[in-house]
């Protein structure tokens, strides 16, 4: 640096995260060997968004600015040598969006400061980025304590001139979570075919779209179970649970080139059926009071009111006792088990985390293992396309913070002219239109 031999950037209390309409301060220091003339020391902050149609390019398609304010901290004048420290303070906008990293775009906020030296002299630049948080509250999502639902009936043909008919029906117990819940999966099998079916896979993936002249579709497998299949002529059931990861939340509302959705997908091989079961992911859960309990199905479909809604008989009713494990259809009820879980730690057995592990609840107590300096900050873990709040420069890795989810796997670009799946709206059109052809 010849003259300067510091320039850095620090926040106060060293602090990383921050939310829309905070405050971020912090200082400038200066360490020079010699005399420095300058015309302005300038100190600048910055948010803004852009996206490629290119894997991990730097040259935008598409940007938008979220905020550029400019302070100067020093006019012209000469630094003597040793050190200086000049004091900042921004105020971040309340729209600004949640910072996001994905091979196609970012989100990203830095502040970054310049020493404006005088011509024919080498300017000094540093910069230093900073992550923000803009809390999605699930309880302000409509209809968010539902349960998501959705059923698909397969006709197919096999042996040559035999026909069989499936149907495939899936639910999950609500449609917002936050990382460290739990979703409860549940799905049916009926197949109605002397023919037995191939393998089960429930997946719960992310869908990032970014808005460029012809959209990119980037589709990630976060987690996935497989259960067994279902033999011919019988009706089974499948009980799951999928933990939620350190994810990006739903939406990214603020920024209009990058969409976030969430879904769960229940698929069947051989014959081949899929139902999609929208979801959203959040930073605040969903406030279950017992006005809001959600409406569950039995193992046969039907729909079960929340007891604080259910009718009391005036009389009871006839005795008629149903055929034992026979649903609507009269298929056997069976159990299907699970073959295999993509979310166990490296000794194979399944992670476990208290849904409370990764709520944004100040003040919380967390186990000693998920404790960190800044308790007050809600937790983060290193991921590709979550938000990171660690600092990296050159060959610096970032550290994670202490978590032990398993990460899911890199993502994998499904660019088109692959189709991207439904919508939240188309899904549950399909979904109702498919309900609605059997009554």
């Amino acid at each position: 640096m010849g003259k300067l031999q510091e320039f850095d950037i620090t926040f106060t209390n060293n602090k990383v995260v921050y939310g829309p309409g905070e405050s971020i301060s912090g200082t400038v220091k200066i360490k020079t060997g010699n005399s420095l003339q300058y015309k302005a020391i300038k100190v600048n902050c910055q948010g803004s968004c852009g996206i490629s149609n290119k894997m991990n390019d730097n040259s935008w398609t598409l940007e938008e600015q979220y905020f550029n304010s400019t302070l100067s901290v020093a006019d012209k004048g000469t630094l003597g040598a040793g050190e200086h420290s000049f004091p900042f303070q921004f105020v971040i906008p309340v729209a600004a969006p949640t910072s996001f990293e994905g091979p196609f775009g970012k989100i990203v906020y830095r502040v970054r400061a310049v020493i404006d030296t005088p011509r024919f002299s080498k300017d000094y630049k540093a910069q230093r980025p900073f992550y923000l948080l803009n809390l999605l509250n699930l309880n302000e999502v409509p209809d968010i304590e539902h349960l998501s639902y959705a059923v698909t009936t397969k006709k197919f043909s096999y042996l040559l001139v035999k026909t069989g008919t499936l149907m495939l029906k899936a639910r999950s117990d609500l449609r917002g979570y936050i990382p460290g819940q739990v979703i409860k999966l549940a799905t049916e099998i009926h197949n109605k075919s002397g023919k037995d079916t191939g393998y089960v896979l429930a997946s719960l993936i992310q869908k990032v779209t970014y808005k460029t002249k012809r959209p990119v579709f980037d589709l990630r497998t976060i987690a996935e179970v497989e259960g067994a299949g279902v033999k011919a002529g019988k009706h089974a059931e499948w009980r799951e649970q999928i933990i939620v990861p350190p994810l990006p939340q739903s939406a990214l509302a603020g920024c209009s080139l990058i969409d976030i959705d969430y879904f769960i997908q229940v698929s069947l091989k051989s014959p081949e059926a899929v139902v999609n079961l929208p979801i959203y992911i959040g930073n605040i859960a969903v406030n279950l009071s017992p006005s809001r309990v959600p409406s569950s199905l039995d193992h046969c479909g039907a729909t079960i009111a929340p007891s604080s809604a259910r009718v009391t008989p005036s009389a009871p009713p006839a005795e008629e006792e149903p055929e034992e494990g026979l649903c609507a259809g009269g298929g056997v009820s069976e159990e299907i088990p699970t073959k295999s879980h993509s979310q166990q730690d490296p000794s194979g057995q399944p992670v476990t985390m208290s849904p409370s592990a990764f709520s944004h609840a100040p003040g919380a107590a967390l186990p000693p293992s998920h404790r960190r300096p800044d308790a007050s900050a809600p937790l983060f873990c290193v991921s590709t396309g979550a938000t990171i709040p660690f600092f990296t420069e050159g060959d610096v890795t970032p550290v994670p913070t202490s978590c032990s989810l398993i990460l899911p796997p890199e993502y994998s670009s499904w660019d088109y002219p692959h189709e991207p799946p439904p919508t939240y709206e188309e899904s549950c059109s399909s979904a109702n239109t498919s309900f609605n052809s059997r009554q």
